[in-house]
């Protein structure tokens, strides 16, 4: 049989290329130890801490939150109070409307009325107008014979007092 040798021929023995990737993943480790380490330092150093700041600026939020729901219950509230308010007030007005149509409505039966009353009494004011004027008419010709005769009586009659005085 013949042995084939391998197509890379190196001279670097087996176990020193698997002792590479340990040394390599060590000192990676390492390093992120060390710049997790420096990071905390340089928090602590500073005083700043992004987390507390998110949580600081979280509950703001939800302070601001709260705090603009409260004042939207609270103009709800208050475009209640006035919507209602507002209904009262125009169910008053419209009472009073009813009220004014219906006292108009007996101004207009009792105007009616009085109108034809009027009428009524214009009639009878016209009716006696043209009976005294045929009244009239008529009393100049009885009138005339009446004084005559009422002229005729009064010098009688003076001549009967004449008598009996003399």
């Amino acid at each position: 049989m013949i042995e084939l040798a391998p197509r890379n021929s190196s001279t670097v023995p087996v176990t020193r290329i698997g002792v590479q990737p340990i040394a390599i993943g060590t000192v990676a480790l390492i390093l992120v130890v060390l710049g997790i380490g420096s990071i905390a330092l340089w928090r602590a150093y500073t005083g700043n801490a992004p987390e507390t700041d998110r949580v600081v600026a979280s509950r703001q939020l939800q302070a601001r939150t709260a705090q603009a729901s409260e004042q939207l219950v609270e103009k709800t509230k208050g475009l209640e109070a006035t919507q209602q308010e507002s209904i009262d007030q125009l169910q008053v007005v419209q009472d009073q409307l009813q009220t004014v149509r219906r006292l108009l409505a007996s101004q207009q039966t009792d105007t009616r009325k009085l109108s034809e009353q009027v009428g009524s009494l214009t009639e009878s004011i016209d009716g006696l107008r043209q009976s005294f004027a045929s009244a009239q008419a008529a009393e100049p010709a009885a009138s005339s014979s009446t004084r005559k005769r009422s002229a005729r009586g009064i010098k009688s009659a003076n001549r009967k007092r004449g008598k009996s005085q003399g």
